[in-house]
């Protein structure tokens, strides 16, 4: 399916890239190139195929879900230019 003219800045414009005039019809023939070789994939037989979430088997290796609360409070309330009681003290922004 070649590209036009009008497609490819249609494309450029919502990539956000601006392309000169004279690439224009270079750019149509790679893009074209590329969506030739997408619809050669379509062919391809994959119903016999598992879906794969990686390329290994490797089994990710999980940490326990434990809530705690850091214990760290007041080594980070010491960074904060205010506190108070406890918390950090912000300015009011909503009247």
């Amino acid at each position: 399916m070649p590209l036009d003219h009008a497609t490819v800045r249609t494309i450029a414009q919502l990539a956000r890239i601006r392309i000169p005039d004279e690439d224009m019809e270079g750019l149509a023939g790679e893009l074209s190139t590329i969506l030739a070789w997408v619809e050669q994939l379509r062919e391809v037989d994959t119903e016999a195929v598992a879906p794969m979430t990686s390329g290994t088997d490797r089994v990710l290796s999980l940490r326990d879900d434990v809530v705690t609360d850091g214990g760290m409070r007041d080594a980070i309330l010491a960074n904060a230019p205010e506190v108070v009681d406890g918390f950090f003290a912000v300015p009011k922004v909503v009247e």
